[in-house]
């Protein structure tokens, strides 16, 4: 049981990492290739394996959600960051809402990531 306590704690730090580093990555120059790298391999698993196991689909998810299901927890919300912000909240925030502000999240950090590594390619070149 204890390992399945470390895992919870690891999936809580490592996902919630992942996610703040997806949001923010692109701002700093040292960091802009591995954000857009991440945020590719997000798009893949939320587009390309969602087409299979369900849109916004991430593996990290299932896993941290199979390791709290033997901890004992209930009543999981198809989206971790719904389960985030209600958990930082206290709140039980609309899923929908969570839902769209998560993607317009995503495609913002996107857009400035693909941004600010042409611009970097492109003072590189020059």
């Amino acid at each position: 049981m204890i390992l399945y306590q470390i895992a919870n704690i690891f999936f809580f730090v490592f996902h919630t990492g992942l996610i703040l580093f997806n949001l923010l990555g692109w701002i700093w120059p040292v960091t802009r290739k591995w954000n857009l790298l991440t945020l590719s391999l997000t798009g893949i698993s939320w587009f390309g394996l969602g087409i299979w196991y369900g849109w916004g689909y991430c593996p990290s998810t299932e896993w941290h959600w199979e390791v709290r299901l033997k901890l004992g927890y209930r009543d999981m919300p198809y989206s971790y960051i719904k389960f985030l912000v209600d958990k930082l909240t206290g709140l039980d925030v609309n899923a929908q809402l969570v839902d769209i502000m998560t993607v317009i999240g995503y495609f913002l950090a996107l857009i400035a990531s693909l941004g600010t590594n042409w611009y970097t390619w492109k003072r590189q070149k020059a």
